[in-house]
């Protein structure tokens, strides 16, 4: 974590040490905070968040995608929609943004040790999986079989491309990467289909095993009943629901679904948490 200020909204300065452009618009920050004590001092678990600020554009949610065993540096990932992803993706290697966080909770990976893991993402979704994907693959013994079932509208939505590539050529990871129908180019090595079908076709045993899902809220629409007719039970799958929240700290209201407040409760829920919400969420 890190080090505690009396004003909570006061973001930390980082360095932008890497820019890696994963689409054409979407892009990925690697970030070293400036302060040595904060850089020594912060840690965070996967699937909690941070506020990342443009000094006079604002500041946007984004989970923290890269892993805490890999310390000295956080990375994060995001796409240009809006005034302060704008902002952010006018920035160079070398310049100076804000960072607040961590927040939320996460993954209970301790929970998850000694089981399989199956993790479905589509387009900029993979994100808040990869952070999980890389705390598990560098305990690797800790876990049965790890499937990645990651999918995108066309081969250049594809995220990671890199470490994509890495998956598919170990031994121990089964990777199933997937592009809607049209979307293929000549080169393209992977399935064609939406991912909840080509989850489907992929089977895998919900025996000892646990699912984390994150996409469009459409993707997970399709992809529950898929899970539920291989034998996953809503308490074996979870997800993330960071795209609500605004301000971190529960104070904006903004993320709140009847009770419950995503940035302090979530963003990490279980199916049966977020079928218990509201039915308008």
């Amino acid at each position: 974590m890190c080090i505690p200020d009396k004003n909570i909204y006061k973001p930390q300065l980082a360095t932008i040490e890497e820019i890696i452009d994963e689409t054409p618009d979407v892009r990925t920050f690697r970030l070293v905070f400036e302060d040595e004590k904060v850089r020594e001092s912060f840690s965070f678990r996967s699937g909690q968040f941070a506020e990342y600020s443009a000094f006079g554009a604002g500041e946007s949610t984004f989970c923290i995608a890269s892993s805490p065993t890999r310390t000295g540096h956080i990375e994060c990932c995001f796409r240009a929609v809006g005034k302060v992803t704008e902002a952010l993706r006018r920035l160079e290697v070398g310049d100076s943004i804000g960072v607040r966080g961590p927040y939320g909770n996460s993954f209970p990976i301790e929970q998850f040790f000694g089981k399989n893991l199956v993790f479905v993402a589509g387009g900029i979704a993979l994100p808040p999986l990869r952070t999980l994907i890389w705390n598990a693959l560098d305990q690797r013994d800790k876990f049965g079989d790890i499937t990645i079932v990651y999918g995108a509208r066309s081969e250049a939505d594809l995220v990671y491309k890199r470490e994509l590539q890495e998956w598919q050529e170990r031994s121990d990871v089964n990777l199933v990467k997937t592009g809607d129908p049209g979307g293929e180019s000549p080169t393209w090595d992977g399935r064609v289909g939406f991912v909840p079908t080509i989850l489907g076709e992929a089977a895998p045993s919900a025996t000892n095993t646990i699912a984390l899902v994150c996409g469009p809220p459409k993707m997970i629409k399709f992809t529950l009943p898929v899970q539920e007719k291989h034998g996953f039970t809503d308490e074996q799958i979870y997800t993330t629901l960071e795209n609500r929240m605004k301000c971190g700290l529960g104070k904006c209201g903004r993320c709140n679904v009847g009770n419950v407040y995503v940035c302090k409760d979530g963003p990490v829920f279980t199916a049966a948490q977020v079928k218990a919400m509201p039915q308008e969420f």
